[in-house]
């Protein structure tokens, strides 16, 4: 399961004293979702990083592991986060406003190290050993990328790294199955200019995930943060995971970026979808009513800004050598066990609902 659960604040350390008690009201409604849903294996977007972990571990014991409104506490014995690059000073005048230092200025856009970063949960034992993160992967090293060259100067592009947050190839071993949990967060395509910079930065992270599972001629140029190269071989189980901020036809996406995943050869779209994501477009309009993708998709809540709309950003894509046995987006509808736990603006957990997947590892 992914979940963008806006576990971010906009101080560093905040989360980490928000979490060091069993109290805070956010963070237990997202804990109540995850129970409600029981994933084995748990992705969190914009969940802050921080350098000890000790936000992530706090997360799990003080609230995953303690019973929420009466629901099963869950166990997680294995957790994976690492550094992003959100926040994280460049040293460069990356956004073009005649100064170097604050959010745009970071390799990934944050206020601080570390914000709107990620954090892995699993029941299954993650193989650390052999994690492969390509947080320091610069742009310019992939083939055909959409950079606006004309607006970075020639040291910014040749600098600028992929990764609005970071990508992780993470192993987790199910009996004597090893599946690649492929973790990202891309860049919103938006909060840029004419030069939409966000929205190609945004289609070139997901093609990475593209590439990387097409095989050795389309993956070459990949390198890891250790030096490793190419991506995963032929028969490689996978499921790429993570908020992608890219709706199939609407919002601002760059045309296609999104289907560079679902229309892969080796990916399969079991087409999660909700009964709370239909009633929610119907009842707030706007926007929503042009929308072309099928609000039974939706996975995020985007009414209050009258622009985007409610969009599919969420995914679980599992290769096409797992068996889906389910799937879905955990969007009840009013009146339904849980629908307090979404809500509207403002948000009792995240304005995401999670998206969730259920494989049989044994092959189709």
């Amino acid at each position: 399961m992914t979940y963008n659960a806006s576990l971010n604040r906009t101080g560093e350390g905040q989360l980490q004293a928000d979490l060091a008690t069993p109290d805070n009201a956010q963070a237990r409604a997202v804990a109540e979702v995850v129970q409600r849903t029981d994933p084995d294996v748990l992705l969190l977007n914009e969940f802050d990083h921080d350098a000890e972990g000790r936000s992530a571990e706090l997360f799990r014991d003080n609230y995953l592991a303690v019973s929420q409104n009466g629901q099963d506490p869950v166990d997680y014995p294995y957790v994976y986060t690492a550094p992003v690059n959100t926040g994280v000073p460049s040293g460069l005048d990356l956004d073009q406003d005649g100064t170097v230092g604050g959010g745009g200025d970071a390799w990934g856009f944050g206020l601080f190290p570390g914000q709107y970063g990620m954090v892995l949960y699993s029941t299954y034992p993650i193989d650390i050993q052999d994690i492969r993160t390509f947080r320091n992967f610069r742009w310019a090293d992939m083939p055909g990328n959409l950079m606006p060259i004309d607006f970075y100067t020639p040291e910014q592009a040749g600098q600028l790294r992929l990764s609005s947050k970071s990508h992780w190839d993470v192993p987790v071993r199910i009996g004597t199955t090893t599946v690649h949990v492929l973790a990202s967060h891309p860049t919103p395509p938006s909060f840029d200019g004419p030069e939409d910079r966000n929205g190609r930065r945004n289609h070139d992270e997901i093609r990475f995930w593209a590439d990387y599972v097409s095989g050795p001629a389309a993956s070459s140029y990949v390198h890891d943060d250790e030096g490793g190269r190419g991506g995963l071989k032929p028969g490689d189980r996978f499921v790429v995971m993570g908020d992608q901020n890219a709706d199939p036809h609407d919002g601002d996406s760059w045309p296609g970026s999104i289907q560079q995943l679902l229309e892969h050869p080796r990916v399969q779209d079991p087409l999660p979808s909700s009964a709370g994501g239909p009633e929610a477009a119907a009842r707030q309009g706007g926007a929503n009513l042009r929308h072309v993708s099928d609000p039974a998709y939706d996975t995020a809540d985007f009414h209050d800004d009258p622009a985007p709309g409610n969009l599919r950003v969420d995914y679980v894509l599992p290769s096409r050598n797992l068996r889906v046995v389910h799937a879905g987006v955990w969007w009840p509808r009013p009146g339904e066990p849980g629908a307090e736990l979404t809500g509207e603006h403002p948000f009792p957990a995240s304005d995401h609902r999670p998206v969730y997947v259920d494989v049989h590892v044994g092959g189709r």
